[in-house]
């Protein structure tokens, strides 16, 4: 090897083994403070944990009922020959829906009258002979009353009046009327058509009066008293919710675990029979420690939850309870009245730096 190249190599080699002195001697200057420092911190929004009556919320559906629903049916056969009522009509009480021929009926009570005219003079000319001939012997003699019956039965009075009475009742049937005030639906006849005794006319609902049956499940039942106000809101959410009250608890769990709660409304809005709707029951918590629902996190399948000490966020596991879609309860893992972080704590780590954003 010739002396220049034995130069040019030592060369080489001399700046290889300083390079790399370089860099040894400047990662030993840069402290780890300074990466961290590098890092910009999470700007976060803050809530605070705090002791106060809570409002558990049971979220339940079902359909609205009118809470008075009857099917108006025919109690004689017969034609159809007046309906008075279509879908949506509101009547009243009283009101005629629909009339019956009763030329056939009108007929047997003309002929009842008749017969009962008949049997009053029988029954007249029996009592004034039968009258003559009574004597009283005693205990063992009809009194005046019983014997004033056995003299309607002999003449065929008795007969004749509960004649009179079945052919009034047929022709009252014949005349068909709201039993109680409502909205028409589901009208099933055509006038002119022939009806049998129990056929449908139509249904009565009471519009003006409506509530809704849902299960809760048995767990949740023990918070639900009768009074307790409620939400209650189509499940479409095509209108804002109304305000009603729980009327009635069925005593008994059904096979699902479920138990049957009705809600009665305290207006009807604009909610109709059959809807689907939701109803959303309060259930007010006593001193219980709550923080706003975001400030929970979950981890591995593990609730947690964020607080702030010296600007860095410090990892809390947390047991929760009760919760009614804006604040959880929390059982244990906090105090009261600590900072919990409410916003970009999804991804935040144990001790991160963050920042308060300031309103």
């Amino acid at each position: 090897m010739n002396k220049n190249a034995f130069f040019y190599c030592l060369s080489l080699v001399s700046l290889f083994f300083w390079s790399c002195e370089e860099d040894e001697v400047k990662n030993e200057e840069v402290p780890m403070e300074t990466y961290r420092e590098e890092v910009k911190p999470t700007i976060v929004s803050v809530g605070n944990s705090e002791r106060k009556s809570f409002d558990y919320l049971i979220n339940a559906t079902g359909k609205i009922e009118a809470a008075e629903q009857l099917k108006i049916v025919v109690e004689k056969t017969g034609y159809l020959v007046e309906l008075l009522v279509e879908e949506g009509q509101n009547v009243n009480a009283g009101d005629i829906i629909a009339r019956l021929d009763n030329s056939e009926t009108r007929f047997e009570l003309e002929k009842a009258e008749v017969e009962l005219r008949s049997a009053q003079a029988q029954y007249q000319d029996e009592r004034a002979v039968r009258s003559s001939r009574y004597v009283d012997f005693g205990e063992d003699s009809l009194s005046l009353k019983d014997f004033d019956d056995l003299i309607k039965a002999k003449s065929g009075l008795l007969k004749a009046e509960i004649d009179i009475k079945e052919a009034k009742l047929n022709l009252e049937k014949s005349v068909i009327k709201a039993p109680i005030s409502g909205t028409v639906a589901d009208v099933m006849v055509k006038r002119g058509s022939m009806v049998n005794s129990g056929d449908e006319i139509c249904e009565l609902l009471s519009a003006n009066n409506l509530t809704i049956k849902v299960k809760v499940l048995e767990a949740d039942i023990n918070y639900i008293r009768k009074g307790q106000k409620a939400e209650v809101e189509p499940v479409s959410g095509s209108q804002e919710g109304l305000l009603g009250t729980v009327s009635s608890i069925n005593p008994k769990v059904d096979e699902n675990g479920l138990v049957q709660v009705t809600v009665q409304l305290n207006q009807p809005g604009g909610l109709l029979p059959g809807m689907n709707a939701r109803a959303v029951i309060r259930a007010p918590q006593n001193n219980s420690l709550v923080v706003p629902k975001p400030a929970v996190v979950y981890r591995s399948g593990r609730p947690v939850v964020f607080t702030i000490e010296n600007g860095e966020a410090i990892w809390n596991y947390v047991e929760v309870g009760k919760d009614n879609g804006r604040e959880m309860e929390i059982l244990d893992g906090i105090a009261e009245n600590t900072s919990v972080i409410i916003s970009n704590n999804v991804q935040l780590g144990h001790q991160a730096s963050v920042q308060i954003l300031k309103d």
